[in-house]
């Protein structure tokens, strides 16, 4: 008896329709490139070392690893299911073939979500950076201090998202050619910055020696382990780009899982080199550079650029984080119109998702929502909270820890027949999504209990309710009586006519 595998596309289903978007114009390159773009490690890392220090002191590193685990593991799951579905709608789509509609419909509304989130967030960090730069250009304290100014922070921000959106319109070829200068032009700064760091630890008066005990969990609470590991696992957040444009694609079932991986195994190494070296020069002190004080938490890369760099060349690390921020403000354009245009070609979405530009050959009407989603956004936050990125950096760890982790239990479920038909099915069919879904599961959990208290995040709240669940679980929590208007004005989806659940079934013939 001879077990063979069916063909992929039988496997994922006669029912995944062609988007109409452009094909074979990513590679292997180009999808590690828009991937690590979208994760955006200069921004990233400038956003989240203040948390994670202010979590876990001076084991940022074993934070970072951990954060690192979940998604690794859970690369492997999207992996799989891209392997037998290469469907732009990802999350969404696959989802919706393991559990059915309701559920996959779900995970594709916090992923939506999610990404829109991220790209107020990004538009808010350039342009602390942009007014940073320009300020200390000119030699202009009043400049660089203009991002405080609320009205002047919002119409700034507008303006990077309505260029943003104007660049993701104009199709996936131009995108990437952007990619390759501003990705370059960041990992090369940031090397620069973690190697003159180490240089210079020895002589700064808040340096420390480096310790193994950084790569230890000893001493941590687990609340503070798990505040730390949400925002480690933002940090790697985006990864799965390079796998939202999987129909866009050479060899689209397998070109965009190699990419993922590639991706999230360069950023680990960066992002732990980079914390190493930051840790070792600042320290995790409380006051000056010292990593632990709450008045540089927000933007540290803005407080050490001067001490490490020195006039000028401070301003290349601000040129830098700003180049992050709009690299990956247009990257994340990816995944969110395309899965809004997934959701729209199987009824989940009203019609006019479905609009593709006929020149540029991009979700043109998904786009453009995106973009004025993110205005909306971070508009109205930023009069609500005064720590608006922190409160928005650790309520997207739920949302990603939500549909990232329902992803990975898809893959167990979706390939549940052949779980253990040979060791590499256990391995990256069972193993691997498992582990990655319980680490988000874990994660997901203790968030929701924390984040309820007032003194969670930046300590804003409404009604006695911790800002930080407010936006995470509230906004999933709005997706149910989005969905049930959805579902009364497009059933075919809820009914399972349009993307059905199907699990693949192996093909066994006799000899």
């Amino acid at each position: 008896m001879q077990i063979e595998a069916p063909d992929p596309h039988h496997r994922g289903g006669p029912d995944l329709k062609d988007k109409g978007l452009s094909h074979n114009a990513v590679g292997v390159l180009g999808g590690t490139v828009l991937g690590i773009s979208s994760v955006a490690p200069a921004y990233a890392l400038t956003a989240t070392i203040g948390i994670l220090v202010a979590e876990a002191g001076s084991k940022m590193a074993v934070v970072i690893i951990a954060g690192f685990l979940p998604m690794f593991f859970a690369a492997y799951a999207y992996r799989e299911l891209n392997k037998v579905a290469p469907d732009c709608g990802t999350s969404f789509t696959w989802t919706t073939k393991a559990f059915g509609p309701y559920v996959g419909w779900l995970g594709g509304w916090a992923a939506v979500v999610a990404t829109v989130i991220v790209l107020s967030n990004l538009a808010g960090v350039a342009v602390q950076f942009f007014y940073q730069f320009v300020g200390d250009l000119l030699g202009n304290d009043s400049i660089a201090s203009l991002w405080q100014n609320p009205l002047i922070n919002v119409l700034t921000c507008l303006a990077f998202l309505a260029a943003a959106t104007a660049i993701s319109y104009r199709g996936i070829t131009t995108t990437e050619r952007v990619q390759f200068v501003l990705v370059g032009f960041q990992m090369l700064v940031l090397l620069t910055f973690a190697v003159v760091a180490l240089v210079k630890s020895g002589s700064s008066p808040t340096g420390i020696a480096f310790s193994l005990d950084w790569f230890s969990p000893a001493g941590l609470t687990m609340s503070a382990f798990i505040a730390g590991l949400s925002g480690s696992i933002f940090a790697f957040w985006g990864w799965d780009t390079a796998l939202t444009v999987n129909e866009e694609s050479r060899d689209s079932d397998s070109t965009p899982g190699r990419a993922a991986l590639l991706c999230v195994l360069s950023i680990l190494g960066t992002y732990l080199l980079v914390a190493i070296a930051t840790q070792m020069y600042a320290g995790v002190g409380t006051e000056g550079v010292g990593l632990g004080n709450e008045d540089i938490a927000d933007n540290v890369f803005g407080a050490l650029a001067g001490p490490i760099f020195g006039e000028p060349w401070h301003l290349v690390l601000f040129l830098a984080v700003l180049a992050s921020s709009a690299a990956s403000l247009i990257t994340t354009f990816l995944p969110t119109s395309r899965t809004m245009l997934a959701m729209g070609t199987y009824g989940a979405f009203p019609k006019r998702f479905t609009t593709i530009h006929p020149r540029f050959m991009t979700p043109s009407f998904a786009t453009v929502a995106a973009g004025v989603g993110a205005a909306v956004f971070y508009s109205v936050l930023t009069f609500v909270s005064e720590s608006v990125l922190t409160d928005t950096i650790y309520s997207l760890g739920i949302m990603i820890c939500f549909y990232y982790g329902l992803t990975a239990f898809g893959c167990i479920w979706f390939f549940r027949h052949e779980l253990f038909v040979s060791a590499y099915s256990i391995t990256f069919k069972l193993v691997f999504p498992l582990l990655g879904g319980l680490g988000l599961l874990a994660v997901f959990l203790i968030t929701l209990r924390d984040s309820a208290s007032p003194e969670y995040g930046s300590g804003a709240s409404i009604g006695g309710v911790g800002l930080v669940l407010i936006l995470g679980l509230g906004l999933i929590l709005i997706g149910l009586v989005f969905m049930m208007i959805m579902r009364t004005r497009q059933p075919a989806f809820f009914r399972g006519e349009t993307l059905r659940r199907n699990t693949p079934a192996l093909i066994v013939e006799e000899p």
